[in-house]
């Protein structure tokens, strides 16, 4: 079977056959600057450049952020959304509600380790013929909980073909 060949199943699933069923690996990262308190990145068109530079047509992106005080997810970018996400965050982990993370560590942040494990650290995206499959309005953010400023770093791993 060449490298173009699709193979459609009786339950509708179409699977491309790579070249030997050779699959590549591609590990990179993005880095952002945030402002934190709910600082939303959009990731989407350094998602794209480094599946571009990757030069693989099919297969997934898995994004993780470093770190315990930010989380990645999808959204539609616009202000409206990153207002409305901000307050649902603001409702289910309110930054003036006692953290036990405070008697420890005492860094005024113990909500942005509630939020950030709510949203979680990854995502998984497909991608074919070069393409992530986002959809029209949808785009790839990061946000950051934490209470100051920071520089994230986003492994994104890409595996395909």
């Amino acid at each position: 079977m060449s490298f173009t060949e699709k193979l459609q199943s009786p339950s509708g699933w179409v699977e491309t056959a790579p070249r030997s069923w050779g699959v590549r690996v591609t590990t990179k990262t993005i880095r952002v600057n945030t402002q934190g308190h709910n600082d939303v990145q959009d990731l989407t068109e350094e998602l794209n450049q480094v599946l571009a530079d990757s030069h693989m047509s099919d297969g997934t992106a898995t994004l993780f952020v470093q770190g315990s005080t930010a989380g990645v997810t999808t959204i539609e970018f616009e202000p409206g959304v990153v207002s409305d996400l901000d307050a649902m965050f603001e409702r289910i982990a309110p930054k003036a509600d006692h953290y036990q993370h405070e008697a420890r560590w005492q860094a005024g942040n113990g909500f942005s380790h509630v939020r950030a494990a709510l949203l979680g650290p990854s995502m998984v995206v497909p991608f074919t013929n070069r393409e992530l499959t986002l959809g029209t309005w949808q785009q790839v953010v990061l946000v950051d909980f934490d209470s100051r400023p920071r520089q994230r770093e986003i492994v994104v791993q890409l595996i395909g073909n």
